[in-house]
């Protein structure tokens, strides 16, 4: 895992595949609700697995399994954004009344599907809200080596990144380059009305960014199939 899409996690990376191991690594950490986060195997709930998570603090865990492992990664890279989705999850649940909203749906693809915090200055984040990839990737590569960060705090996507490939497609928000990741995606969240849905965060693929992929040229960034224009994009 030594590519720069892990960076995020890798004071973690050598962590046993254990619940001990990452029960360890997790202290000082907790939900919103207060509860001191704990993983746990699979076994019966009272309740749905969100609304588990924020009364007891149990987040079931197949260290085995990859998702369930990134999962518990990103719980430790990311404590503050983690808990504030989880915050929201358990409190839409009820106004819900078992037909998901929106929201919901904007909190699992940023959890899950790939939220990535681009961290660039005014001009290179201006490229990205106008899929303009060819120019920002190739054009201004030297520039997004120096100047502009991905953070990827999807776990799906972590797991999808062991065999990269140019179509994967996070969502991003936008922060300072000088400013904590996880701060910034945890304020940015708390900030999200009753009526936000997945159209709030803009389509990135994250594979384009130099570096990243094998065989990026100029023809490579013309491909529409993964470097959509404005009014395709997904």
């Amino acid at each position: 895992m030594s590519h720069p899409i892990y960076a995020p996690l890798a004071p973690w990376l050598g962590l046993g595949r254990s619940l001990d191991a990452l029960n360890l690594a997790a202290a000082g950490i907790s939900t919103e609700s207060g509860r001191p986060i704990r993983f746990v195997p699979p076994g019966k709930r009272r309740a749905g697995y969100e609304l588990q998570v924020h009364d007891t603090g149990r987040v079931e865990t197949r260290p085995e399994n990859l998702h369930d492992w990134f999962n518990a990664l990103c719980w430790l890279a990311f404590p503050r954004t983690k808990a504030r989705i989880n915050a929201m999850h358990a409190a839409e649940i009820p106004r819900e009344q078992g037909q998901r909203g929106r929201l919901r749906d904007l909190l699992t693809i940023f959890d899950e599907g790939g939220a990535a915090v681009v961290c660039a200055d005014a001009e290179l984040v201006q490229l990205v809200r106008e899929f303009r990839w060819k120019e920002l990737f190739w054009g201004e590569r030297e520039r997004v080596r120096r100047s502009m960060r991905f953070v990827v705090l999807g776990h799906a996507v972590l797991e999808q990144a062991l065999k990269p490939w140019p179509g994967i497609t996070c969502k991003a928000l936008f922060a300072p380059t000088d400013d904590n990741c996880d701060e910034q995606a945890a304020a940015w969240l708390a900030r999200l009305g009753a009526g936000a849905s997945p159209r709030e965060l803009a389509p990135l693929p994250v594979f384009g960014y130099p570096g990243w992929t094998e065989n990026q040229d100029a023809a490579f960034y013309e491909d529409e199939r993964y470097f959509r224009p404005q009014g395709k994009a997904g």
